[in-house]
């Protein structure tokens, strides 16, 4: 299943190639030949492999054709009258295909598809010819059992790496895919350390921070994802990341998507999710988040985007802010007095709460940012007024609290680590919202209220008989 999320077939042909692994591995082996750039010294090595194998085949079975010249019953493309540069075209597409099945891409590797491959990216002026070169071997590398072999190819590593610094959206984006595809292979351990270089880690964070293509920044969260996912790539590059600003170049894509106008947004519907999400990956390091504590521009974002009024039009949205900011809550204590004063943030997060149901990261998250300020405001003294606004907030917000509870009851008998936490931070909150409800009913029974007090009473009754 993860080989197939990676693969990716070029929809460039009208008549996809149905069943790959049945293809006259011939009819392969010529579209490679197409490929070959003239006069190159890899083509006299084509040759001479092609001969090699002739010789074989004549002496077990004779056969005067010449197996690069022979086709299947598709025909090449230079036999139905096509252009020079489209017949290139439709060759490097069906590779790309067939580089999805293992079978073929052995065969192709075996028939010095790779040197051909590299031989183009060294030399071809077309950035067409690029990324069919990098689309062919992004599909070849997903191939476990052949990418080692693959890896070991004299110039291979700082060839596609050399790939970064062109400015063709798409050459990028297949640049990114294959990279993410040998990070998550077996022999990472040689590319990572070909990313190393301050150059070429700039180059990227340079890249997220400039590009306004939808494809292309799915296809760089997706590396930088696959980097996080891998202890010893992100071991290797994290620091280096965080040197050159990694963390301010994905605040400057959250701000640009958030920015962007409606119809830009509903076009690029599923970027902000895209980079919310590796935001929330990000985050769950601890060097990371320690980071983020300090960026108050982070911080800005992250809360305005709790009390924008939008915010609950789109759960997952909601979902990873809130464990963002409680990831940098953890690593950052000092940020909760700035931010428990801050009632519409407050307000906002509450509103989040039917949002989540049923994600328990998402809950547990915003139940332990609702503990942490609300304990730090218990901890401070009160004036009349403050009083009198939290008081009021959790008299009209307190249904979505009950609705929450009431919802998302656990057995107690089988409580797990997780939700113990989780009882731990509503038992917090309940305790501070008791003690709010409790002096703000004291103080207005001296003044003779009991008109007003009777809802703050049924909050506070409810919090005691959750507590008990």
């Amino acid at each position: 299943d993860d080989v197939n999320l990676h693969l990716q077939l070029m929809p460039c042909q009208e008549d996809s190639l149905e069943e790959t692994t049945t293809v006259d591995p011939s009819y392969t082996i010529s579209l490679i030949r197409q490929l070959i750039p003239k006069g190159s010294s890899v083509e006299k090595e084509f040759s001479d492999k092609q001969r090699v194998n002739s010789d074989d085949r004549d002496s077990t079975q004779p056969d005067n054709t010449d197996p690069s010249e022979k086709s299947d019953k598709q025909g090449l493309p230079e036999e139905r009258s096509v252009s020079p540069k489209d017949q290139l075209e439709e060759c490097g597409c069906i590779l790309w295909d067939l580089a999805a099945s293992e079978p073929q891409a052995e065969l192709m590797i075996n028939n010095l598809v790779i040197e051909v491959l590299l031989e183009n990216l060294r030399t071809a002026n077309s950035s067409r010819v690029k990324e069919l070169c990098l689309g062919i071997m992004g599909n070849l590398v997903c191939h476990e059992s052949l990418v080692a072999a693959i890896s070991l190819k004299k110039g291979l590593i700082a060839t596609v790496v050399e790939q970064l610094f062109l400015d063709d959206v798409k050459c990028l984006s297949e640049t990114f895919r294959l990279l993410a595809a040998i990070l998550r292979s077996s022999a990472y351990v040689s590319w990572a350390q070909a990313l190393l270089p301050d150059e070429i880690l700039s180059r990227i964070l340079r890249i997220v921070g400039k590009t306004d293509n939808a494809t292309l920044l799915e296809k760089i969260i997706d590396f930088l994802s696959t980097i996080i996912d891998n202890r010893d790539v992100i071991a290797m590059l994290i620091q280096p990341l965080l040197k050159l600003g990694l963390v301010d170049r994905i605040i400057g894509l959250l701000t640009t998507e958030l920015e962007r106008s409606p119809d830009e947004k509903l076009d690029r519907s599923g970027s902000l999710d895209l980079v919310l999400h590796f935001m929330e990956e990000l985050s769950a390091i601890h060097c990371v988040s320690k980071a983020m504590t300090s960026n108050d521009r982070l911080i800005k974002v992250l809360v305005n985007m709790i009390k924008s009024p939008d915010k609950v039009e789109v759960a997952s949205y909601c979902a990873s802010v809130v464990i963002v900011i409680s990831n940098i809550l953890t690593d950052g204590k000092h940020l909760v007095p700035k931010i428990s004063r801050d009632l519409p943030f407050l307000e906002g997060l509450l509103e989040v709460l039917p949002e989540v149901p049923d994600d328990d990261q998402a809950r547990y998250a915003l139940w332990s940012i609702l503990a942490r300020i609300l304990a730090q405001v218990q901890a401070t003294e009160l004036n009349s007024s403050s009083l009198d606004r939290f008081a009021s907030l959790f008299s009209g917000k307190f249904g979505l609290i009950k609705d929450d509870l009431e919802n998302q009851v656990v057995d107690e008998e089988k409580l797990t680590p997780e939700d113990a936490l989780l009882k731990g931070w509503i038992s917090r909150c309940l305790v501070a919202i008791s003690f709010f409800m409790e002096r703000w009913i004291e103080e207005k029974s001296s003044q003779g209220n009991e008109d007003s007090i009777g809802n703050a009473r049924e909050v506070l009754s409810y919090c005691q008989k959750a507590l008990s």
